[in-house]
């Protein structure tokens, strides 16, 4: 499958690529990005630099870094994955480098890639998997129609005490009915 380029207000989301490395580096190795998401992998560099290579291969996901406009600097990625066809469905996933964060480059990225699925790939369903401590992102995605499924009990670390997942999706037509028009 081809990486598609997606272009918005402030953002081009384009395939990530191997100089994309060093920035992610810094994001994979960033502790507060490491608590808000959950990870428990810890990277090494050599794993990054193959990543960025290799995900452009993967017809499993698409991988998308997040740019500004005006900039090819990578801002953060979103990805779309575990794509079923069959059920037409697909998981989301946003991560923001931090100096990044709050300036509204989330919403619109996760917008165009709602697009993408709901509008280029047909799909039925988009899942996001949030932490219960992270209530910036949880926001977003309600303000997107996102609605909360259900609740995955001390399934992530917050340091030394546990924290929830929460499991929330959005249907095509609930995205449709967001849109103008």
């Amino acid at each position: 499958m081809d990486k598609p380029t997606l272009r918005g207000e402030m953002l081009v989301l384009r395939p990530i690529r191997a100089a994309d490395a060093d920035a992610m580096w810094d994001l994979v190795t960033d502790p507060e990005t490491r608590r808000l998401t959950g990870s428990s992998h810890v990277w090494t560099r050599p794993e990054v630099d193959a990543f960025c290579v290799a995900s452009a291969a993967d017809p499993t996901r698409i991988d998308l870094a997040v740019t500004s406009g005006d900039a090819d600097e990578y801002l953060g990625e979103i990805v779309l994955e575990a794509i079923d066809e069959t059920l037409a469905s697909a998981r989301l996933r946003l991560v923001m480098r931090p100096g990044y964060r709050g300036r509204g480059y989330g919403t619109e990225a996760i917008s165009l890639v709602l697009g993408l699925a709901f509008d280029g790939l047909a799909l039925h369903r988009v899942e996001i998997d949030v932490l219960s401590i992270n209530t910036r992102a949880q926001a977003i995605y309600e303000n997107l129609g996102f609605r909360v499924e259900g609740r995955r009990r001390d399934a992530y670390r917050d340091g030394e005490r546990w924290c929830d997942g929460i499991v929330m999706s959005l249907l095509d037509d609930e995205y449709r009915a967001t849109q103008p028009g």
